[in-house]
């Protein structure tokens, strides 16, 4: 299975570098073809321009300043994000990947104004992530990734495709148990993916 997996830290000696390597490395073991795409690593920049946004509707083309990352979202057959939660959201580098590449023709289609998915080349998707607070202040602001992986991202991929959310909350108080703990649901779960 062809997998892009979408990692979003800018410390290589973080907790998240180190998910993000078993990540890696177990779905390589397992026998996949992973577009690894680092957003920091590659310098990708989350900022939509004015020109893409007046051209937003427009139809895509190999001139687009996003084309080859456009390209590697719909060769994908499962798509994994591997990201910290800040100030309960997506980090920046993160939602601009969203905002620049999850265009109309690419993700979406808009027919008669209503939106239709078209990402149905994705059939498995998964996150994995880490808040520095816990669930239970998560949900009390409503758990907005939570929510965009299970709500919006479900149903822009292939109907019915597998969605899994694996997170370590309460970082902040984390430990050596519970990060080597939750580094083993991690890889467990790349295992079976």
């Amino acid at each position: 299975m062809n997998i892009l997996v979408l990692y979003a830290h800018p410390v290589e000696t973080s907790f998240n570098a180190g998910l993000h390597k078993v990540i890696v490395e177990r779905l390589t073991a397992a026998g996949h073809a992973v577009d690894d795409c680092d957003l920091y690593g590659e310098n990708f920049d989350p900022r939509l321009t004015r020109a893409e946004r007046l051209g937003y509707h427009d139809q895509r083309g190999p001139g687009d300043a996003v084309a080859d990352y456009v390209e590697r979202l719909q060769r994908a057959e499962a798509l994994v994000l591997s990201f910290p939660v800040w100030n309960y959201g997506y980090p920046a580098i993160l939602k601009g990947f969203f905002d620049r590449v999850f265009l109309p023709g690419v993700s979406f289609r808009l027919v008669d104004g209503k939106v239709q998915p078209t990402l149905h080349n994705i059939s498995k998707l998964a996150a994995v992530t880490t808040y520095g607070g816990s669930r239970f202040r998560a949900m009390l602001m409503g758990d907005p990734p939570r929510k965009l992986v299970n709500r919006m991202l479900r149903a822009t991929i292939k109907p019915g495709a597998p969605v899994s959310y694996l997170a370590h909350y309460s970082m902040n108080l984390s430990t050596d148990g519970t990060r080597k703990s939750f580094m083993a649901k991690v890889a467990a779960g790349m295992d079976a993916f």
